[in-house]
């Protein structure tokens, strides 16, 4: 099965337009369908052992968010206080999350039980079940871009209080709650990059030749 240069032009166009969205967000709802083209896609990820660890934890209700949103706060609250000086200030300028306004939450999970005890590929690696997950979110991520629709990843927040807030079993890991909305644009470039937090780095100091090289 191949591509078609205009076919893969838009995966890379997706790719690369794909973005952490916070304070975009409009009410506009998801239509159901649209949710599940975008969990398939999801689900469709490559896992270890075909051992398929992730759960997905579809939130729409008003009460729940509050919930997310309140466990929210408090880690947020610390993380605010581990900066100094400048950083801190920008920190506490920033808008890191959009659990309200995002008219669906999706949660992410990864079961380490399933598949029993012994999972071919995970023998010498226990961790890449959890892996395995995060490659179900890149495909969620990529999805929802395709759909013209935004997300954004939640991650300050503590695994337990997301458990609490979502009855998510104590032995399912969550692996992070993304906020999915239409959104009134997409930035050009990642906005923590255009708030001067972080630049990206050239991909030449990243790549090594046959063993690891130290950089200058």
């Amino acid at each position: 099965m191949k591509f078609t240069e205009q076919e893969r032009d838009a995966v890379y166009k997706t790719i690369f337009n794909r973005r952490d969205v916070r304070s975009q967000f409009k009410p506009d709802l998801i239509d159901d369908e649209v949710i599940t083209r975008i969990l398939t896609a999801a689900h469709h990820a490559p896992s270890v052992g075909f051992m398929q660890p992730w759960d997905f934890v579809v939130v729409k209700s008003k009460a729940v968010k509050q919930k997310v949103k309140a466990a929210f706060e408090v880690a947020n609250k610390e993380a605010e206080q581990m900066f100094s000086g400048e950083k801190k200030e920008v920190y506490s300028q920033l808008k890191l999350e959009g659990i309200e306004d995002a008219p669906v939450g999706i949660c992410v999970t990864c079961d380490r039980t399933r598949g029993g005890e012994v999972v071919l590929g995970r023998t010498a690696n226990p961790e890449m079940d959890l892996y395995s997950s995060v490659c179900a979110v890149q495909n969620l991520w990529l999805a929802a871009r395709a759909e013209n629709l935004g997300v954004g990843w939640v991650s300050i927040i503590h695994h337990e209080a997301l458990r609490e807030a979502l009855n998510i079993p104590e032995h399912i890991v969550p692996i992070g709650y993304f906020c999915l909305g239409y959104v009134d644009f997409f930035h050009e470039k990642p906005e923590l990059e255009k708030k001067g937090w972080r630049k990206r780095l050239p991909l030449e100091q990243l790549v090594h030749a046959e063993q690891w090289q130290k950089k200058k």
